[in-house]
C-alpha cells in the first residue's frame, strides 16, 4: 500500500500553521535581545539567556517525537500536541515584552527570560509534530514539495512577525515607550502574534486528517534498510536505542545542520547589536537610535524570510535537476557570503543584499535537511527521529550559547560584527560538508 497523493490545497492546510508558529518565533528572534537589553542585560549576557531556546529543544523535542508516535486521540496523533504548544507560546509572547507587571515578584529581566523559556518549550512541543506529520501523510515523491510549501508559510509567517513592529511605528505611530522602556509598538505586535499563532493552528487542527496507526504500519518500506531491535525498549532507553541505530544519512547531515544552526544562532543573538554599533553607531540600549536600529533588523529578518519564502518555490524543481544535497550546499555557501558581507556594509540599505543571500540559505535549511531526512527513517518512528534530528540542531546553538558571549567580549572586543563573520564562515563549513551526504529514500 502506498500513500495517496495530496491536493496543494491540503497540503498548504497541512502546513498552515506553521504561519502563526514562525510569526512567533520572528518576532522573539528580531526582539528578544532588544527586549532582555532594554531590561538590563549586557551584550555578552545574551548569549547565555538564549540558551534557553536549544536546551528547551534538546529536551521537549525528542520526548514529544516518541510520545507522539504513539499518541492516537479523536484529534489525531500529531494535532493534539502542537495545539497544546501554539496555546502555551501565545501566553508568553503577550507577557515577555510585558515583564515589568511582574517587577513586585522578580525583576523584569528575570520575568522576560521566564517568558522566553515558556515560549521556546512551547514553539518546540509545536514544531516537532509538524515537521512529523508531512513525513507521515505524503509519500517520497511529494515530501520535498511538502517541505518546500512549508518553508513558505514559515517564511511568510516570518516575514509577517519581523516587520510589524516596524510597520506598527511607522504606520500607526506606536512609538511611545512605556514606564519600562518598551516602545508600544512592540507590546501590540507581541500581543498580534499570538492570536494569530493560535489561529493558524486551529486551521490545521481541522482541515488536515492524519493515516491511522494501521494504516501507517501498512506503507511499503525498504526491508534491507530496516532494523527492528530484538528487545522491546520504551521511553528514554527507547529514545536512546533509536539513536543508537539511526540511518547513515541522519549521521552525515548531522554535522551540516550543526554548523548551520551554529551560524544561524549567532545570527540571531548578536544582529541587533552589531547592526546598532555597525551601521547606527550606537551602544545606548535606550536610545531612539537604537530603537530604529532594532527596527530596522526587523525589516532586513523579514527581507530573508520574505526571499526563503519565494525561493523555496524554486527548491523542488532544482533539486530535481542537480540532486537535493546540491541544492542545499550551494544555498548554504551563498548564505555564508550574505553574513561576511554585513561587515563591509556602508550602511542600512546594503544589509537589504546581505538578507537576501541569507534568505537563500535559510529556504534551504528548513526544507532539504527534512526532505533527505524523512527519505531516510522508518516511517514508523516519524516522530522519535525528528525529535532526535533536533539533537543537531539545538546542540551547537548550545555551545554557541556558552562560548559566543565571552568570544564576543574578550576577543572580539565587545564588537558583535565579528560574531556575524563567524556565522558565516560556519554557513560555508555546512555546505562543504553538505556533498558528503549520501541522499538514499526508506519508503519505496
Amino acid at each position: 500500500m502506498k500513500k495517496r497523493t495530496l491536493r496543494f490545497t491540503e497540503i498548504w492546510n497541512m502546513s498552515f500553521g506553521f504561519l502563526g508558529i514562525q510569526m512567533g518565533f520572528a518576532l522573539q528572534n528580531a526582539n528578544a535581545s532588544r527586549i532582555l537589553q532594554t531590561f538590563g542585560a549586557d551584550i555578552h549576557q545574551l548569549s547565555w539567556f538564549w540558551i534557553i531556546a536549544p536546551l528547551m529543544g534538546l529536551i521537549v523535542q525528542p520526548i514529544v517525537g516518541y510520545y507522539s508516535d504513539k499518541t492516537w486521540t479523536k484529534l489525531g496523533r500529531r494535532r493534539p500536541y502542537f495545539l497544546a504548544g501554539a496555546l502555551l507560546a501565545s501566553i508568553g509572547l503577550i507577557l515577555m515584552p510585558q515583564a515589568h507587571l511582574f517587577i513586585a515578584f522578580l525583576p523584569p529581566l528575570w520575568i522576560g527570560a521566564g517568558m522566553l523559556m515558556i515560549m521556546d518549550a512551547s514553539f518546540n512541543v509545536a514544531m516537532e509534530p509538524f515537521r512529523a506529520l508531512v513525513g507521515d501523510n505524503l509519500g517520497d515523491h511529494q515530501k520535498t514539495l511538502g517541505f518546500s510549501i512549508q518553508t513558505v508559510l514559515i517564511g511568510i509567517g516570518a516575514v509577517i512577525g519581523s516587520w510589524l513592529p516596524y510597520v506598527l511605528a511607522k504606520g500607526l505611530g506606536l512609538t511611545a515607550v512605556t514606564s519600562s522602556g518598551i516602545p508600544q509598538n512592540l507590546i501590540v505586535s507581541f500581543i498580534i502574534g499570538a492570536i494569530i499563532l493560535i489561529a493558524s493552528v486551529l486551521v490545521t487542527v481541522f482541515t488536515t486528517k492524519e493515516y491511522t496507526p494501521k494504516e501507517l504500519a501498512s506503507f511499503t518500506v525498504n526491508k534491507n534498510e530496516l532494523k527492528e531491535n530484538k528487545h522491546k525498549a520504551f521511553g528514554l532507553q527507547s529514545i536512546a536505542t533509536d539513536f543508537k541505530n539511526m540511518p547513515k544519512t541522519m549521521k552525515q547531515l548531522s554535522g551540516v545542520q550543526f554548523f548551520s544552526w551554529f551560524g544561524l544562532f549567532g545570527m540571531w543573538v548578536f544582529t541587533t547589536p552589531a547592526i546598532a554599533q555597525h551601521i547606527f553607531n550606537t551602544n545606548d540600549t535606550h536610545s531612539t537610535l537604537y530603537n530604529e536600529a532594532g527596527d530596522w533588523v526587523g525589516i532586513i529578518f523579514g527581507i530573508y524570510n520574505l526571499t526563503s519564502a519565494i525561493v523555496a518555490f524554486f527548491l523542488t524543481s532544482l533539486s530535481k535537476k542537480i540532486g537535493r544535497k546540491e541544492t542545499h550546499a550551494i544555498s548554504l555557501f551563498i548564505g555564508g557570503l550574505g553574513l561576511i558581507s554585513i561587515f563591509f556594509a556602508t550602511d542600512k540599505y546594503f544589509l537589504i543584499g546581505s538578507m537576501i543571500a541569507v534568505g537563500i540559505a535559510w529556504a534551504s535549511i528548513l526544507s532539504m535537511p527534512y526532505a533527505m531526512l524523512a527519505g531516510a527513517i522508518n516511517p514508523k518512528k516519524m516522530g522519535v527521529y525528528m525529535g532526535i534530528f533536533n539533537f543537531f540542531i539545538v546542540i551547537p546553538q548550545i555551545i554557541n550559547a556558552l562560548i559566543g558571549g565571552p568570544i564576543v567580549k574578550y576577543l572580539y572586543g565587545n564588537q558583535a560584527i565579528y560574531a556575524l563573520i563567524t556565522a558565516g564562515v560556519s554557513f560555508v563549513i555546512a555546505a562543504i560538508l553538505a556533498l558528503r551526504i549520501k541522499d538514499v529514500s526508506f519508503v519505496k
